[in-house]
């Protein structure tokens, strides 16, 4: 094979620098022209060291007799090229090293172009280029080159030649010798092949240090193992078992059928088994035989016998000093592995073994902390009726994906139901802890009937009375399933999005406090808002809506754009469309390896009582100081009416219940009972409406109604009873009284 141009060696004997007349060389630069003015093979293009058939040496610069021994015994032949002439003219020894038989010899006409001929075309232009050169710089060339022999036998030959000048300083010949350099080119392919498998083998061990780092589960490592291209000596089979407790565990293989390694899996691995003997001396084990291995491990050969391999590799697989499993590497025929192949066996068994101890410890804390999350979140959501709800929770995609993210449903007292979504502040175990406890202790708050206020104030004392330095942040929502109606408290969380009826989706400002356990003291207000039977409200953690690259406003546009899309089809689908709408809006999320937080995500959608009219009874209970139940009550008593079809009595119901509400509570030190019933006639009988309102309370003293003055402050309430309601009264009741009026309303015609 041609080599780039070599630095001239030690000159040759060929001959002086100087002419035969003892005249001076002309410069250098005279001499390069006089050389391109005269040398004809130069401008054709056709210089190369050149043979002639077989005949002497006829110039007066022969080889030496003294050097003619050396030259035979080394099987060295000279040529002679005459420039001026393009003729060629060598010795027997330098035809015999190029190739020219009796046949080659009568075409060969002993010119250069002839001689290229017999040259591979990949290496006459590189030829033709160094004798070029050493033509017009007078000096010395050399290179390896190929010649092809008309039965395509190829062999290899060096040379090294010396250009010589007249007395003009003029190119005039080239002398040199050649010789067989096959075995040599052989040696050199050899290195080169196995410098080029010795460089497979290095980017092979880096590309599968590459994937095997980037492998994260066990079955990811095993994959990746079983698919890796050995190079210069591709596997029939390979096997990677995991070593548990004295048992095996087949964790992936290929080049195998399943029946092949049934009696391995899970198995108790026998102590002459070649895999045992691997693991317990930490050092690989080679059977390059299927006699060897018979006469070595005769108590195993019968299950090795039923397969067709017939030489295998057992690597240990050792981290921290710790044998955790076992690769086997097999062949179908007779392989002898050399050193080399060997420690490219071994080092792939390390890489193994480090990526399963890492994929193992990290399917065990995934397991954990998944494990853990499962225990944390309710297993179940209560089913309610008159509500339907969805909840889904996704993980972080780093970390031990485990958060202190959560939600709940928690059936409550007279058929109601609160929603809650927290998060608990970090992304850990200890986060998911107090996440549990605080859940816990937030729905018994809940459950004990306790008022939505009440019930975040009492959570944020527990979590503050934890001293774990942990905050978190929550919504509470209380649902009265009769009515649609919602009070929601909001401590640092997001506000809660609405679906309408009409398709449209909105935030619904919810006032705000402090996130739970900053301040014990904190005193919480509610915010109450009203669904249409069939809407929907959406409560979530800022995993959704936040995420690197996106803020809370952009995020908040997508979600709602995402919730006013048409529900699904539960004829067409099968699934009930709210189940729909948590799967769209849960795979908006960033993807699972991208998600810097977890998400928790609850939907509740109020179905109403059958027909989609609410219950027509409204009846509450409002406490001796909670004075502010009161305009809650007038709030319910509002939507009732609404949802009742009776718009028209709202204004008077509501001043005239108002009254009734504020005289029990003022003039009693008990509670007071509330209850709003309407009651229809058929159309039949004209279709009235009748709206009755009772307040009861268990104070003996029974109202007087008065005539107060001008200046009086107080003592009108009966009055504007007696004038606005159809009817009114008071009534007796064991320890106490009822209050009572009525309002009536004729359906237009």
């Amino acid at each position: 094979m041609p080599t780039e141009p070599e630095s001239p060696g030690p000159a040759l004997p060929s001959g002086p620098p100087t002419t035969s007349s003892g005249r001076a060389r002309p410069p250098a630069q005279a001499a390069r022209r006089h050389a391109l003015r005269t040398a004809p093979g130069l401008a054709a293009g056709r210089l190369a060291p050149m043979l002639s058939g077989g005949l002497p040496l006829a110039t007066s610069d022969s080889t030496p007799d003294w050097l003619e021994p050396a030259m035979a015994a080394n099987g060295i032949g000279s040529f002679d090229w005459d420039i001026r002439r393009d003729v060629l003219e060598g010795d027997l020894r330098a035809c015999t090293i190029v190739g020219l038989d009796a046949v080659e010899k009568g075409r060969f006409d002993r010119s250069s172009a002839s001689f290229l001929a017999l040259l591979h075309p990949e290496d006459a232009p590189v030829v033709r280029r160094r004798v070029e050169r050493a033509v017009s710089e007078l000096g010395q060339c050399g290179a390896y080159y190929r010649t092809v022999g008309p039965t395509g036998a190829m062999r290899a030959v060096r040379f090294r030649g010396r250009v010589l000048a007249d007395a003009f300083g003029r190119a005039s010949r080239m002398v040199g010798f050649v010789w067989d350099a096959t075995v040599e080119l052989h040696k050199r392919d050899r290195a080169d092949r196995l410098a080029l498998l010795r460089e497979e083998r290095s980017r092979f061990i880096k590309e599968a240090a590459r994937a095997l780092s980037e492998a994260v589960t066990v079955r990811d490592v095993a994959r990746v193992f079983t698919e890796l291209p050995l190079p210069g000596l591709p596997p029939d089979g390979l096997v990677l078992a995991s070593f548990e407790a004295g048992r095996v565990q087949v964790l992936g293989a290929s080049g195998y059928r399943p029946e092949e390694l049934a009696g391995y899996d899970r198995s108790v691995l026998p102590p002459t088994h070649p895999a045992a003997e691997a693991l317990r001396g930490r050092a690989p084990v080679f059977c390059a035989s299927r006699e060897e291995y018979r006469e070595r491990y005769p108590d195993v050969w019968e299950q090795a016998r039923r397969t067709t391999r017939s030489s295998w590799a057992f690597l240990p697989l050792v981290a921290s000093g710790r044998a955790i499993g076992v690769c086997v590497v097999s062949f179908d025929d007779d392989r002898e592995l050399d050193a080399d192949e060997r420690t490219l066996l071994s080092t792939l068994g390390g890489l193994v073994a480090q990526s399963l101890a890492r994929a193992r410890l990290h399917d065990a804390e995934h397991e954990l902390a998944a494990g853990l999350q499962r225990v944390m979140l309710p297993r179940t959501v209560p089913s309610v009726p008159g509500v339907t709800t969805a909840v889904r929770y996704l993980a972080a995609g780093s970390g031990l994906q485990i958060g202190g993210d959560w939600y709940d449903v928690v059936p409550l007292p007279g058929g109601h139901v609160g929603l809650v979504i927290g998060d608990v502040q970090g992304h850990d175990v200890h986060a998911a802890g107090i996440m549990g406890q605080l859940r816990i202790a937030l729905r018994a708050y809940a459950a004990e009937g306790h008022p939505p206020a009440a019930v975040m104030a009492r959570a944020s004392r527990f979590l503050a009375d934890l001293d774990t330095d942990h905050f978190a942040t929550c919504t509470y929502a209380e649902v009265n399933v009769d009515y649609g109606v919602v009070y929601a408290v909001r401590a640092g969380h997001l506000d809660p999005v609405v679906r309408r009826a009409d398709g449209t989706a909105a935030t619904v400002p919810v006032a705000g406090g402090l996130p739970l356990g900053i301040a014990p003291d904190e005193e919480y207000r509610v915010t109450r808002f009203s669904l249409d039977p069939g809407e929907t409200v959406l409560l979530c953690t800022d995993g959704l809506v936040e995420a690197r690259g996106m803020d809370l406003d952009e995020g908040i546009a997508r979600l709602t754009a995402v919730l006013a899309e048409p529900l699904a089809d539960a004829a067409r689908t099968g699934r009930d469309p709210l189940e729909d709408l948590a799967d769209r809006i849960a795979s908006q999320a960033a993807d699972s390896s991208e998600r810097e937080d977890d998400i928790a995500l609850l939907v509740l959608r109020w179905d109403g009582p059958e027909g989609g009219l609410a219950a027509q009874q409204l009846r509450r209970r409002i406490g001796q100081a909670d004075l502010a139940r009161i305009a809650e009550v007038r709030a319910e008593l509002r939507d009732a009416l609404r949802r009742w079809g009776v718009a028209e009595l709202i204004d008077t119901a509501e001043l005239l219940s108002s009254e009734l509400v504020t005289n029990a509570i003022r003039h009693t030190d008990r509670d007071a009972m509330f209850t709003a019933r309407l009651y229809r006639e058929p159309a039949a009988d004209g279709g009235r409406a009748r709206l009755r309102v009772e307040v009861e309370d268990e104070s003996d003293l029974w109202p007087t109604r008065r005539t107060p003055g001008e200046q009086a402050s107080s003592g009108r309430g009966l009055m504007l009873v007696e004038a606005l309601a159809d009817g009114w009264g008071v009534e007796p009741r064991g320890s106490g009284k009822r209050m009572w009026f009525e309002l009536t309303v004729t359906p237009a015609e």
